[in-house]
């Protein structure tokens, strides 16, 4: 026993003589002292934690080469490889960690809508309960900053752009045809229900080199990757019916639903300012298949929509009414997988294909085209670090376009062409420090068709000037083909891309459900197409030697905290915009563009009335049009564009809800712009004609009930 205990007391003595200190002090990249942060040797128990002035002492048993660690929440974890035999009174800086969530984010010409975004400007049910919208995610657009409201149109029209200058993605694959048929003068909507999408990102400018075949913008939407249960709904409306099913499985799950809208019965009680022969009829679906593999996610989406059409439309020029007949039938499919792999590396891919038709009565003449498109993508991702990722991929895009136009007098005249364009990219993210980042890419693509290869350079900066505020700027390059009215002529003649290049300033605030944004721009057009006919025709003189400009400045507020209940945003936008393209005789502010746009949108919760009703007042400064009597070429304008509208969501139970809508409720007379005579009167005046809406407002009235597991869901997000 005394040899034990003898034994036990030197060897005792061995280890605490063995022991090594180690000092020294942790501070942040400015030199601050942070306190509470962990120091110890990776592997052992050996440890302590920094006092309030940021110094630290402890011992350890280890010897040699060790990697000493030091992490604290908000700052990334520090690995160093020290000899604990020389570490006395020396200094660990932490670095900021980026992955915190008031680090700093790219914000200039980016709007993100979703539960998923960092900073939400619209909240996924926000696209279908703004009043006036009905439904309809673009209407839902158009009351953000830098869009166009162009009524006789129905699309997205932002800063300055046309409608065709804005690609819409789902899931990251193109859609080309992502609004439904019509006529001249008849809005159109898009063709996706917002109930199958859970977030959506609407760049107005500046953005990501992923993205091409855009001049002014891209609407990115996301589906939903996963379901929350099994639920069926169901829609009784005044224009229609609605029936949608979602079933989910361990590791996958199918949503569907389908519509069937005929405007016959609505417009047989309702005046129309239009006369139809058989108001719009559609039938229409959607579908999206999930699978959930160990390391990422398929989704397969299709969409049909098949509707018609046939109207008498008022023409200046002829005496009596142009009757148009339209068929249209559209297809869509789209496949893609997400998913990670390796050391930090992610791979998206998908391919997607969209089929248009349609079928236009003209009189006694007869127009037909169809169009396939198709787009396969390819992107990698890879994770270097939290401060550092770089992605690249490639693009490759098929386009076949064919047009009959058949004359009563049995002549037929075809025309079309087939366009390939193969696109591939890289581009970096790099934060700085978690105040400021960085995103710097490249883009370089081929068009067969123009034999053309453009190079397209895109740079955001982002710099955080204090916890809830930050300052962002964007500069990039953009090319596109000319639509198909123009490029359906290429065998006539040889077209270049249209081009423009966009510069933004962006200032934005988030608090505590206040968001306020301030964003600046200036675009500059080039290579625009004109051409030398009153109309587009197979032996006009095209050339791309059109120009033009669009500056402005874009404010938005949000407040859904001030007042209990009660949710608002405010959208007001100024531009001023020139362009010489198409026929014009002189650089001018095109038809569609008004000057000052503002909008107001309120949404209030009445838990007496177990209601939510909403307001959405838009209005618009007059937009220009052409009076041939005037000699100054664009001189009109026309009366300034008010609108107010009114919805009701009332819960008959927890999973019915009655609907009622109504658009334009002061029956405001809005004008949207003149149709004028080719050729003057006798006394030699042209005559004119308003471009008017198709009725002065929209009554909607809708019966929505939602069947689910847990007898709580219910369709509110989605009226």
């Amino acid at each position: 026993m005394k040899f034990i205990y003898t034994l036990t007391i030197l060897l005792f003595s061995v280890t605490l003589f063995s022991q090594t200190t180690l000092s020294g002090k942790v501070v942040d990249e400015k030199g601050n002292p942070i306190s509470g942060a962990n120091i110890f040797i990776e592997g052992t128990y050996d440890g302590t934690s920094s006092s309030e002035t940021g110094d630290f002492i402890f011992t350890t048993t280890t010897t040699g080469n060790q990697t000493l660690v030091v992490s604290f929440l908000v700052y990334e974890t520090s690995k160093t490889v020290i000899d604990v035999s020389n570490f006395k009174n020396k200094t660990i800086k932490l670095r900021d960690n980026i992955n915190a969530l008031d680090a700093v984010i790219i914000t200039a010409g980016n709007l993100e809508a979703g539960d998923k975004a960092r900073v939400s400007v619209l909240k996924p049910l926000d696209i279908v309960t703004t009043a006036g919208s009905a439904g309809n995610i673009i209407a839902a657009l158009q009351t953000l900053p830098g869009t166009q409201n162009v009524g006789e149109d129905g699309r997205l029209f932002v800063r300055g752009g046309e409608a065709n200058e804005t690609q819409t993605f789902v899931d990251g694959i193109r859609v080309a045809q992502p609004y439904g048929a019509s006529a001249q003068n008849l809005p159109t909507r898009g063709r996706f229900s917002p109930f199958l999408f859970s977030g959506i990102s609407f760049s107005t400018g500046g953005y990501s080199a992923e993205y091409g075949e855009a001049l002014s913008s891209v609407l990115l939407l996301n589906t939903q990757d996963e379901p929350d249960q099994n639920k069926t709904e169901i829609s009784l409306m005044t224009v229609g019916l609605g029936i949608g099913n979602t079933q989910k499985w361990k590791k996958s799950s199918l949503s569907v639903n389908t519509a069937y809208i005929n405007l016959s019965p609505y417009q047989a009680l309702i005046h129309q300012n239009v006369d139809w022969n058989s108001p719009y009829q559609s039938l229409s679906g959607e579908t999206v298949y999930r699978y959930n593999f160990n390391n990422g996610i398929l989704k397969l989406y299709a969409a049909f929509d098949s509707s018609k059409f046939d109207i008498n439309q008022e023409n200046i020029n002829s005496p009596q009414k142009i009757r148009v007949n339209l068929n249209n039938n559209n297809f869509y499919f789209n496949s893609s997988y997400k998913g990670g792999f390796g050391n930090n590396w992610q791979i998206t891919s998908g391919l997607s294909y969209g089929y248009a038709k349609n079928k236009i009565g003209i009189d006694l003449n007869n127009v037909d085209n169809e169009e396939n498109s198709a787009h396969l993508k390819l992107k990698l991702k890879k994770s270097f670090s939290d401060r550092m990722k770089l992605s690249f991929g490639a693009d490759y895009f098929v386009t076949k376009f064919n047009e009959d136009f058949k004359e009563n007098s049995g002549t037929t005249n075809t025309i079309g062409y087939n366009s390939n364009i193969g696109a591939v990219y890289t581009e970096a993210d790099i934060f700085f420090s978690k105040k400021f980042a960085a995103k710097a890419g490249l883009r370089a693509s081929y068009n067969d068709l123009l034999n053309e290869t453009a190079i397209a350079p895109r740079v955001s900066f982002a710099y955080k000037m204090a916890k809830n505020s930050q300052l962002s700027m964007a500069y990039g390059d953009f090319s596109q083909t000319p639509t198909a009215e123009l490029i359906k002529y290429s065998k006539f003649h040889q077209f270049e891309s249209e081009k423009a290049a966009h510069y933004i300033l962006n200032y934005q605030y988030n608090k505590n459900g206040k968001t306020f944004r301030a964003e600046a721009y200036y675009k500059d057009y080039n290579n625009l197409v004109k051409y030398d006919t009153p109309s587009i025709q197979y032996n006009s003189v095209f050339t791309n030697n059109g120009s033009g400009y669009a500056k402005g400045l874009d404010l938005f507020w949000r407040d859904g905290k001030s007042i209990k209940n009660l949710e608002y945003w405010v959208s007001y936008s100024y531009i001023d915009t020139e362009r010489d393209y198409k026929n014009f005789s002189a650089q001018v502010t095109p038809n569609f563009v008004a000057d000052h746009s503002l909008s107001i949108v309120t949404k209030y919760w009445i838990n007496d009335w177990k209601s939510q009703i909403g307001f959405t007042n838009s209005y618009s400064s007059g937009r220009p049009y052409n009076n041939p009597n005037e000699t100054k070429f664009m001189n009109g304008k026309t009366k300034s564009y008010n609108s107010l509208s009114f919805n009701w969501a009332y819960l008959l139970t927890t999973q019915k809800i009655l609907y009622f809508s109504v658009s334009n409720i002061l029956g405001s007379q809005n004008v949207f712009g003149y149709d004028y005579a080719k050729n003057p009167d006798a006394t030699g005046v042209y005559n004119r004609a308003a471009i008017t809406p198709t009725a002065d407002r929209f009554f909607f009235v809708g019966f929505f009930w939602t069947i689910s597991n847990d007898k709580k869901e219910n369709q509110l997000k989605n009226l």
